[in-house]
């Protein structure tokens, strides 16, 4: 019995979830060390090197990019915060299958690039046609895919790859090119695999003092538009000399409404009275008529 006892009090000793801690999965600094996700670990060290998949429609909160599956991996962790870095992307199977139909060829690639801060990455294209297209023009479309993405790597540092990859800059530079020797249909990057961090730490541009700077240089471009304003008040006392000499004829004209006035009295006058003059005839014949019929009875 008493090692029955000391078993179980043993079982309960070992319970690993009571030693576990919570801490909050931070994005690259790509993506503004977003809060991703939460995980459980009873060492922070524990944490190194896990990955974590989360769609970019939580991150943006843009319906149009949940089809896009995005990896991070643990690089280090402070204190309850675990900040991870870019491992690789993919699209998601619904997605490619609605693109992909019969009677369409696609041309699909894949290219190893190094950017300009010494990052090594794996690239995976494909483009869509309208129709089935020959193995001749499939290797100009895979020639020309090679060449763009090859020159945006190395004039581009990591951050600025995956910005312009994941908004689709890359691949509407594709389409161009691809377009002069076939009409494609649509060009995607359906997959990335990063193999070496960047080495070289590169200053990039920010986009948000450039703003900041630009209304700076407007205000001084309005105050002069205000300084011409203040001669008008020397013109206002010649438009007021224009308006008194206006008046005076204004009044000679008046008296050329009084004699039309006259006039339509007089007239007005002249057929009162012949109404009158007529009334006064028909009244007069109607009392001679009622006189005249008693004598007829005698």
């Amino acid at each position: 019995m008493a090692k029955a006892r000391a078993r179980s009090s043993a079982r309960k000793v070992k319970d690993k979830w009571r030693a576990k801690n919570w801490y909050q999965i931070h994005a690259p600094k790509i993506f503004d060390e977003v809060i991703v996700a939460e995980t459980l670990a009873e060492k922070p060290e524990m944490l190194q090197n896990r990955i974590t998949e989360v769609s970019m429609q939580n991150i943006t909160n843009d319906f149009r990019k949940s089809h896009i599956k995005l990896f991070f991996r643990v690089d280090h962790v402070q204190d309850s915060d675990a900040h991870t870095v870019y491992d690789g992307h993919t699209l998601t199977s619904d997605y490619l299958r609605r693109m992909i139909r019969r009677r369409k060829s696609r041309v699909d690639g894949v290219y190893d690039i190094t950017t300009r801060d010494g990052a090594q990455l794996r690239v995976k294209p494909f483009a869509i046609t309208e129709k089935r297209i020959q193995t001749s023009q499939k290797k100009l479309i895979r020639q020309t895919m090679k060449d763009t993405i090859l020159k945006e790597g190395k004039t581009k540092t990591l951050n600025e790859f995956l910005r312009d990859m994941l908004d689709g800059k890359i691949g509407s530079e594709i389409y161009k090119n691809c377009k002069t020797l076939y009409p494609v249909k649509r060009i995607e990057i359906f997959k990335t695999e990063i193999y070496q961090q960047p080495t070289i730490q590169i200053e990039e541009p920010e986009p948000p003092q450039e703003e900041t700077e630009k209304p700076e240089e407007k205000t001084p471009k309005e105050k002069p538009e205000k300084l011409p304003k203040e001669p008008k008040t020397e013109e206002k006392p010649e438009e007021s000399k224009e308006i008194s000499e206006e008046k005076p004829e204004k009044t000679k004209e008046k008296p050329k409404t009084t004699k039309k006035a006259s006039t339509k009295k007089a007239t007005t006058k002249k057929t009162t009275t012949k109404k009158t003059a007529a009334k006064k005839k028909t009244t007069t014949k109607k009392t001679t008529k009622k006189a005249a019929k008693p004598k007829k009875e005698e």
